[in-house]
């Protein structure tokens, strides 16, 4: 991750549940880098400061849901990708990850507002272009994954 930390941009709009993508994302980055035991990272995050103003419920089925069901999420990214996923960044990487989570198991979230929450957190903690790549590559994964909430919002 970059330098930046929750606190680098505090946010008054940030809800709940975006600051628990925030949190996933970084416990997501941490596994990523560490292979760290889920439950030590979790256990890490919540002594951060501000996790009080977290969605600590949707945290931990980021978190937990994310690592849990890596392969099949990374399996399901891979053809919409140019490169190897070992060769993202481990922003993008974790981001790709929390996206294809929450467009696979979060129905109740439309498949807009988790892109956008996707390409938030990579311009917040990542490099210069990693959000147009993230959106990019959950555009395609939600085309799958949400065709038929697409196909509606098209209709209308």
């Amino acid at each position: 991750m970059t330098q930046k930390s929750l606190h680098a941009n505090p946010s008054k709009n940030r809800t709940p549940r975006h600051r628990a993508r925030e949190f996933a994302l970084q416990g997501l980055y941490q596994w990523l880098l560490n292979n760290e035991d889920a439950g030590a990272i979790q256990a890490n995050i919540r002594e951060a400061h501000g996790f009080n103003k977290a969605d600590a419920e949707h945290f931990n089925a980021l978190l937990y849901g994310a690592i849990k069901d890596a392969a099949e999420l990374r399996a399901g990214l891979a053809p919409l990708i140019d490169r190897p996923i070992a060769q993202l960044s481990p922003v993008e990487h974790a981001a790709l990850l929390i996206g294809a989570f929450e467009l696979q198991n979060h129905i109740e979230i439309p498949y807009k507002v988790v892109i956008n929450e996707a390409v938030e957190l990579t311009k917040s903690f990542g490099g210069i272009d990693g959000h147009k790549y993230v959106n990019g590559v959950l555009d395609k994964f939600a085309a799958k994954a949400r065709d038929a909430e697409i196909s509606a919002a098209k209709r209308t």
